[in-house]
């Protein structure tokens, strides 16, 4: 089943990378005020996840810098991944408010329709 898993995710990362969508080109100051807005998201996700992809390439078309945890390359972000958000499940975007309350959004459909919002 590994091996499996391995071939099937190299081959979505390469066709990821062969179709990675362009990202939209914007004034600087459209761009700070979107950054400005998203810059208390976190992407916890893996890379060769399918799910991930479709939301990795979302933020990609959108223009959003999110930043972008690998559960298994960093143990302290699948520990809080588990800790707070509750289960090992990705893609999840933490979201902090301006009251530093944090939301942990599962579903990858839920989280390409939250991320649309900041572009617009």
């Amino acid at each position: 089943m590994f091996i499996i898993r391995w071939v099937v995710g190299r081959i979505i990362l390469l066709l990821n990378f062969v179709f990675s969508p362009s990202s939209p080109k914007r004034a600087t100051e459209l761009q700070a005020k979107i950054d400005a807005k998203t810059q208390n998201l976190s992407l916890y996700q893996l890379p060769a996840c399918p799910f991930c992809v479709k939301v990795r390439r979302a933020i990609k078309r959108e223009g959003l810098n999110i930043d972008l945890r690998n559960i298994n390359k960093n143990e302290s972000y699948n520990e809080e991944l588990v800790r707070e958000g509750g289960k090992r499940k990705v893609p999840c975007l933490k979201i902090t408010d301006e009251n530093q309350k944090v939301t942990w959004l599962y579903e990858s459909s839920d989280v390409v329709t939250y991320l649309q919002q900041f572009a617009r």
